[in-house]
């Protein structure tokens, strides 16, 4: 069992009532395919609520992408405006949830070695890029980068909706910087792991907790 941290104010728990509908959103160059989205469906599958689950393959541009997540939730939500949602997002994804998580000031959020300044990180990248678990190529330009920046969420409204997962082993993105990002929030940090938390089966069931699947 991996060593861990857990600082949770006021208490790690489920939310008090049940979510209707949560999306994960999936890293940079990864798809709806990565181990960790398909962990998250096998535990939803389990819990017999696959129907509130939905793990959509993202485009390249943020924009677009931002675009997609949010078109989609509006729809639902103007069919339904009391729909309680979650979001859930690993790496990049863990920067979009950030945003939709302030545009959306009720829904609770799992962060998932998010990236903080992926408008930094993402300098090296552009060109086009094969697409981890698929066969597909994406084009990275340097104008997606302008797109990150500009939808930024500087600060959290109410850190306690937020559930942050940081591995100190993480190879590819700051753990001090993930930390430091989420001050208030539950934060779930991990002594080792790495990058693509190929020990989720480790962290699953805090994320199920604080998602309420059971």
């Amino acid at each position: 069992m991996l060593a861990f941290t857990l600082d949770s104010p006021g208490g790690f728990g489920p939310p008090p009532q049940p979510l209707d509908w949560v999306v994960y959103l999936h890293g940079f160059r990864s798809s709806a395919r990565s181990m960790k989205a398909l962990k998250v469906a096998e535990a939803y599958a389990r819990a017999v609520q696959a129907d509130r689950l939905w793990i959509p393959d993202l485009p390249a541009s943020p924009a677009e992408a931002l675009a997609l997540v949010q078109s989609t939730l509006n729809a639902r939500m103007a069919e339904r405006p009391e729909l309680r949602i979650g979001v859930m997002g690993s790496s990049l994804g863990g920067f979009y949830a950030t945003v939709l998580g302030e545009a959306y000031p009720n829904a609770r959020v799992v962060l998932l070695n998010p990236a903080v300044k992926p408008y930094d990180d993402l300098q090296d990248q552009i060109g086009r890029k094969k697409v981890y678990f698929s066969d597909e190529e994406i084009d990275f330009v340097p104008a997606y980068l302008q797109q990150l920046k500009a939808m930024e969420a500087c600060t959290l409204t109410n850190p306690s909706r937020y559930l942050l997962v940081a591995a100190k082993g993480d190879e590819v993105l700051s753990y001090a910087a993930m930390v430091a990002r989420y001050p208030g929030a539950h934060q779930l940090r991990l002594d080792g792991s790495d990058h693509a938390l190929s020990d989720f089966d480790e962290q699953l069931p805090f994320v199920q907790q604080f998602m309420g699947v059971w």
